[in-house]
């Protein structure tokens, strides 16, 4: 090796981001055992290359002893006086024991040693990189599939997404374009491993952000958000801007934003309500698309009983009690539903005149 060599190590360094001494020290670490298995030798010896020049030197390093049991590692005083008067027992002589055509093999080992190295360095970019990236939504192209496993290409690196972090019933095929949600990055010993999801709330939190400037720019904010994945997603929004409204920010003109997301979604259902601290009308919002007539909160055990309007019942537990189950989620709150009639008995009440309608599996309610 040569100026070439350190000249080479150096641009690698700059490049990629490898401490050079790490380096250096990893490659004559590696022409030590190629030292030992190219010449079947058990000796003690150590490699040392000069960080300016690049020469490589092999030296044997034996300590001085008064009487030598292991002549590979230990030399006697008496031959060590003889290579300098100075040395003491405890001491360590060393000399250069450099074969002649070590050259050849250090330059490939070298060569082996650096391309692991860069392939390390690189990985560990990935990870480092992914890593802050937890959370972010991601774009990237179908690049394989493996039983019901799809493996995306992100450009640099390889997500996977297993089949129980899709949606029931949605299918891609091999370079189809596909957005993701970054769950999980680990480490393993083929390199980072980034896991996507695309049925984690986050992955629709992020989806608002991109369609919603308003939530972008902070203006409004997301409190909470309930997903069952492929069926129906419940979110709460909420802004201090008396100018904004934080539901009509997140539709969009004719409901033009939330279409983009649920058209992304595979139609999934999505409820847009706005976000209160007084539990009581938060838990009336959340139970949206169903009216409710009365909110009964026990803060203590942070359950509520509700009453709604008997028609508005089914509605408001939802099929398979889904409605419910979701709103209970979104806020925090136990919730029991009653209808007028199981918590009041026969008495007359008043009907609400609140409208419910969907239009292109958007739920809205006019009051």
């Amino acid at each position: 090796m040569n100026k070439e060599f350190i000249y080479a190590i150096d641009d690698l360094v700059k490049e990629k981001g490898i401490s050079k001494d790490v380096l250096i020290e990893a490659i004559e670490s590696a022409l030590v055992s190629a030292y030992k298995k190219n010449y079947g030798t058990a000796q003690n010896v150590r490699v040392s290359i000069d960080r300016e020049e690049g020469d490589v030197d092999v030296l044997m390093r034996r300590d001085v002893v008064e009487e030598v049991e292991d002549e590979f590692t230990e030399i006697s005083l008496e031959e060590a006086l003889e290579i300098d008067p100075r040395y003491e027992v405890g001491d360590v002589v060393e000399y250069q024991v450099t074969p002649k055509d070590f050259g050849r093999i250090a330059a490939q080992t070298a060569k082996q040693v650096v391309v692991q190295r860069i392939r390390e360095a690189e990985r560990g970019m990935i990870f480092d990189n992914y890593i802050d990236r937890q959370g972010d939504l991601i774009t990237g192209t179908v690049q394989r599939i493996s039983n019901e496993t799809i493996f995306v290409n992100m450009g640099n690196t390889e997500g996977i997404l297993v089949a129980g972090e899709r949606a029931h019933g949605e299918r891609y095929r091999v370079n189809d374009r596909i957005k993701a949600y970054i769950m999980d990055v680990r480490k393993s010993t083929k390199g980072p491993q980034v896991f996507l999801s695309r049925t984690h709330p986050g992955f629709v939190e992020r989806l608002f952000e991109l369609e919603v400037p308003e939530i972008e720019d902070g203006v409004v904010e997301i409190k909470s958000i309930a997903r069952e994945a492929g069926s129906r997603t419940k979110i709460a929004v909420y802004t201090e801007d008396e100018n904004v409204d934080p539901v009509g920010a997140c539709v969009g003109t004719a409901g033009s934003r939330v279409k983009n997301i649920v058209d992304e979604l595979f139609g999934e259902k999505i409820d847009i309500t706005t976000w209160d601290e007084d539990p009581r009308i938060l838990i009336k919002n959340v139970l949206s698309p169903a009216k409710v007539e009365e909110v009964m909160v026990d803060e203590e055990e942070k359950a509520a009983t509700v009453v709604v309007p008997d028609y508005q019942l089914s509605l408001a537990i939802g099929k398979e009690g889904q409605n419910v189950r979701l709103a209970a989620k979104l806020c925090g709150w136990k919730i029991d539903i009653k209808s007028h009639t199981q918590y009041f008995g026969d008495e007359d009440f008043e009907e609400y005149d609140d409208e419910y309608y969907e239009e292109d599996g958007i739920e809205y309610v006019e009051n």
